[in-house]
């Protein structure tokens, strides 16, 4: 009998935290790595949010917090969802999270059964396809492509449609791609929907505010058609760079809401205190306070683009949103590098950290096995060099 239960041994491990931890180890060798491979801002949290955390700290904020989140914090996500996507929510329907991950998990364990289906459109976050199978649903991937900017088609939702779907998970901005779903290209998928009224939505939202387009954001549950059917996710870790204050939270269907309280309830209950209060402030306040970190990405994305398009053998598309750039390198795939053989993406984000010593990760992570991701959310200095030694590493 195994000690450990099928469950953990079934579970990948986090293809990015392992990257970053691959990094950790060569870097305590000597060795000058280049991290790449975390989608987690350079940036540090602004002075107005550590500010509030002081204040909270201050005021003896320090018991248990509530399990779905303080009445005030909630309160501050109601106003930031009308604010920021026009949508209306009470309080019953908000629910305040460890973090996004944690809001995931809590809706994939009270929505699905067993050989329930999940709607994966490639390429997906990384983490999306483990926490549906280890609350034993099952990953129906839709595979995209860079030349129709990794977006699924209604056709393509249509055609992974069955008996058995349960839900569809995506998010937009997209982490890896930065792919942005527009309005319009929304409501057509929500069309095809419209016919299988027993289907969910988990719209992703994470990287709302780093969006470099001019047409803003758009949510599923805008429509109303699809707002009683749509769980919101969100949180702070991205725009407002607090990663580690671990704050993520939902507006959903009231029923689903409650039912994630109760699961959280069960399993950590409610989320730090401190961060929580420091959130209010966060969200409290217009986002144009950390417009200058948008417009630094902007920056670098362009950057990172004019680079790589000076590198043989990276297609890529241009991203509308979050951090990251995703180029497809299966140019490489069957060359041998510098005496090692490279069968696929794992194999080339392996060569460029030991050769080039920059970290990346691999596109199989993602559902995309053609495709390399690259977190552009490092100093200008750092992406310079990194894709520096990407190319003199290939050449």
């Amino acid at each position: 009998m195994s000690l450990l239960s099928e469950r953990v041994l079934n579970m990948s491990t986090s293809a990015t935290l392992a990257m970053a931890a691959k990094t950790r180890e060569l870097k305590a060798q000597g060795k000058d790595i280049i991290g790449l491979s975390l989608g987690e801002p350079d940036f540090n949290t602004p002075d107005y949010i550590k500010d509030a955390a002081i204040q909270a700290i201050n005021e003896n904020y320090n018991s248990y917090s509530p399990v779905d989140g303080y009445v005030e914090l909630k309160e501050a996500i109601i106003n930031k969802f009308k604010r920021d996507n026009n949508l209306t929510y009470t309080l019953p329907q908000i629910v305040v999270s460890t973090g996004a991950k944690q809001a995931l998990a809590n809706v994939a364990s009270v929505l699905l059964n067993k050989g329930d289906e999940v709607i994966l459109p490639c390429p997906y976050w990384v983490s999306y396809e483990d926490i549906v199978e280890l609350f034993e649903g099952v990953p129906v991937e839709v595979k995209t492509s860079i030349d129709n900017d990794f977006k699924m088609t209604p056709e393509q939702l249509e055609a992974a449609i069955t008996p058995k779907t349960k839900m569809i998970w995506y998010s937009s901005p997209c982490n890896p791609s930065g792919s942005l779903y527009s309005t319009e290209e929304l409501r057509a998928l929500a069309d095809v929907l419209q016919k299988y009224p027993d289907i969910y939505v988990v719209s992703d939202e994470i990287y709302e505010h780093i969006n470099f387009t001019e047409n803003g954001h758009a949510s599923m549950a805008q429509f109303d058609d699809m707002y009683d059917r749509t769980v919101t996710v969100n949180g702070v870790s991205k725009a407002f760079a607090m990663t580690g204050w671990r704050i993520g939270f939902i507006g959903a269907p009231e029923k689903i809401a409650r039912a994630c309280t109760k699961m959280q309830g069960q399993i950590t209950s409610g989320a730090n205190c401190i961060a929580q209060r420091a959130t209010i402030t966060a969200l409290n306040e217009s986002p144009s306070r950390v417009k200058f970190m948008i417009d630094e990405f902007k920056i670098r994305r362009d950057l990172v683009l004019n680079l790589l398009s000076e590198v043989e053998g990276f297609q890529n598309n241009t991203p509308e949103g979050a951090f990251y750039v995703f180029p497809n390198v299966s140019y490489y795939f069957g060359k041998t590098l510098k005496g090692k053989k490279i069968n696929n993406a794992t194999d080339f984000s392996l060569f460029l950290l030991e050769e080039a010593l920059v970290a990346t990760v691999t596109g199989d992570a993602f559902g995309n096995p053609d495709c390399i991701r690259i977190s552009y959310a490092a100093s200008q200095e750092q992406i310079i060099e990194a894709i520096k030694r990407i190319k003199e590493a290939l050449s």
